[in-house]
């Protein structure tokens, strides 16, 4: 698993141009997975959210634009120049102005027990320096009965895999470089997905980590998944 220090120095240094390569390195298909997680959010009907590895805002914001005003959402991330982004294009549209973007690092979150309904974490799970502890700080801060909504990359349909990771390793590292100006994180992109747990590898670890129901849908010929792990009702 990946060094936290790197990781965090890694989205520092591309925090500026990371949506615009989200964007392009897609084919603009994170809106739609984006989409398709605030819409399984929405229909847990949760009172507050905790977005973790928030990054530059992106999934807090269309959580904004689908659960109710009621409902309280806090993004959080441990690298400040993501955060500063979010920031700054929370700022553009007064609907997102009182969002709560806030420092946190997933190995130990700055919350109390119990204290959300619902976690959603995308494209963040990848670069927990140990998942396990990761997994478990998340159920601990969630409400008995609250849900993880985990949107990762995944392993694709196997009549896909020669074209997909022959994009990964040849192709979107130079892309990357060409839109953001850092080959290297791209490349440990690329290799941080090739080494991640199928869709069924991980939904036993969520089971491992103490969650009590998992089940996982994968998304563009499988290449994302959507995990819903919930966590158990009180004793």
């Amino acid at each position: 698993m990946p060094e936290g220090k790197a990781v965090k120095t890694m989205f520092a240094g591309i925090a500026a141009k990371y949506d615009s390569a989200n964007h392009l390195l897609s084919g603009c298909f994170d809106f739609y997975w984006r989409y398709r997680l605030s819409q399984k959010v929405k229909a847990a009907r949760p009172e507050s959210v905790i977005d973790l590895a928030t990054g530059s805002g992106d999934v807090a914001f269309k959580l904004r634009d689908q659960l109710p005003n009621s409902c309280t959402i806090k993004g959080m991330d441990f690298c400040l120049p993501m955060l500063e982004e979010a920031r700054r294009k929370s700022q553009v549209q007064e609907k997102y102005a009182a969002l709560d973007f806030e420092l946190g690092d997933c190995m130990d979150l700055p919350l109390e027990d119990n204290c959300c309904d619902a976690v959603t974490l995308s494209f963040g799970l990848r670069n927990f320096e140990n998942r396990r502890q990761g997994l478990q700080e998340i159920l601990r801060i969630l409400k008995p009965k609250g849900t993880l909504f985990v949107l990762e990359f995944t392993q694709p349909l196997w009549v896909l895999r020669p074209f997909y990771y022959a994009y990964l390793n040849y192709c979107l590292p130079w892309v990357a470089r060409f839109a953001t100006g850092d080959k290297a994180a791209y490349d440990y992109l690329a290799g941080s997905i090739a080494e991640f747990p199928k869709r069924s590898e991980l939904a036993q670890e969520l089971k491992t980590a103490g969650f009590s129901t998992v089940t996982h849908q994968g998304m563009t010929g499988s290449v994302v998944a959507l995990h819903c792990a919930s966590k158990a009702s009180a004793k």
